[in-house]
């Protein structure tokens, strides 16, 4: 802006020998800077003067200097830096940053980075065939990683991650089985100690890593409840990790329906040792469970093509689960409890549901059972009415 004697008081503008105008101010720090670009007039260099100032002005203004960062460098190191990552969520940041972003803009420096070369990427991530769902897990990373230096490292004035829907996977909806499906599916593990694997991760609406790190001392003597609270984590180049579950609510006691505690006793008879800290789910040479021996010794992917539901993964006998349990009749608090289920966009997930009330969930899970026992009626009739329609749907990521 002028003065009254017509001089600016913030930088000044010169014409340049090519004919163009060259704008120049003195930061915060003391140092004399140029703007990134000359300009055809005057007017446009002051106004970009006048542009800078305001910035200053507001706190808003970065250095130049430090905006030169590329997105590459920036992104690895705010995934190292993540002390709260899992291991298994790090590795996920790190496949989708090589795998996605740095690709085609890694390269580029933050300052430079603008909601249409976002939109551009997006586009042609689309177009070149990669499936929505990773474009919107690469989406949302990116925008995390920009959040940050944004609003922690000052390096950026705005996010230009604004693209409306763009974080939003809108996956296909996974299949759901029905009680006799579950203990036909269990029928057919080629391995007897894996029925139980089966019924628990089914009934009681367990995540792998969470059914795959019980030990004894996780199961009550009368099988009446399962304590989550450890996880097994397969991470590539570490192997498998022992951690916390995957949220705060994902801590849990989850009562077990009464009619399954014959089977889970019958097992920790059979297969589990004294020590209270053995696994309860190990392979036949005794050793951890990891996810892909197991899918290889039950030969899972021929197994669920024989049981009708081709594409079945293991993590659909928990959302099955969680369909058992939405159609008992148990309130949105209690169902949250039971699942373990984190989301940071409901307050009611961090209330817990009372014993009792997960207890006659169980109860009702377990006459779904009994029914079909006695009935032998393999739809959902057992429910009330047909439970295909995705309530409760959990996310999936498939590798």
């Amino acid at each position: 802006m002028a003065n009254r004697s017509g001089k600016r008081g913030f930088g000044n503008v010169r014409k340049r020998p090519s004919g163009r105008w060259q704008a120049r101010y003195r930061g915060p720090d003391g140092r004399m800077r140029s703007a990134p670009h000359t300009f055809s007039t005057k007017r446009e260099a002051e106004q970009w003067l006048t542009r800078t100032e305001a910035t200053m002005l507001s706190g808003d203004w970065t250095s130049p200097e430090r905006t030169k960062v590329t997105l590459d460098d920036y992104a690895t190191r705010w995934i190292e830096e993540r002390a709260d990552l899992r291991p298994r969520t790090r590795e996920l940041y790190r496949w989708l940053l090589r795998r996605h972003l740095a690709p085609h803009l890694g390269g580029v420096e933050l300052g430079k980075l603008s909601t249409a070369m976002v939109r551009s990427w997006r586009a042609d991530r689309l177009s070149d065939g990669v499936s929505a769902t990773m474009v919107a897990k690469s989406y949302r990373l990116l925008r995390s990683v920009l959040n940050t230096a944004v609003e922690e490292d000052r390096i950026l004035s705005r996010n230009p991650c604004r693209i409306r829907g763009a974080d939003q996977e809108n996956a296909a909806e996974r299949p759901v089985l029905t009680v006799a499906q579950v203990f036909d599916l269990a029928n057919r593990m080629s391995y007897d100690r894996f029925r139980a694997l089966v019924l628990l991760a089914a009934f009681c609406t367990l995540r792998w890593g969470e059914v795959s790190a019980l030990r004894r001392k996780d199961i009550a003597e009368d099988a009446s409840w399962v304590r989550v609270s450890v996880t097994h984590t397969e991470v590539r180049g570490e192997g498998l990790t022992v951690g916390p579950p995957k949220s705060r609510a994902g801590a849990r006691t989850v009562t077990v329906p009464e009619a399954i505690r014959a089977e889970v006793l019958r097992h920790l008879e059979a297969y589990v040792g004294q020590s209270p800290d053995s696994l309860v789910f190990t392979g036949p040479r005794g050793a951890a469970l990891r996810r892909g021996n197991f899918n290889q010794l039950v030969n899972w992917r021929a197994t669920v093509d024989k049981l009708g539901v081709p594409g079945l993964h293991f993590h659909d006998l928990r959302h099955t689960g969680n369909h058992f349990a939405a159609r008992s009749g148990a309130s949105t608090k209690e169902l949250m409890a039971r699942m373990g289920h984190d989301d940071m966009r409901a307050a009611l997930i961090y209330q817990r549901a009372t014993s009792e009330a997960d207890r006659q969930i169980a109860d009702r899970v377990s006459g779904m059972v009994e029914r079909y026992r006695y009935t032998g009626s393999s739809s959902y009739d057992s429910c009330g009415e047909d439970c295909s329609d995705g309530y409760f749907d959990d996310s999936y990521y498939s590798e």
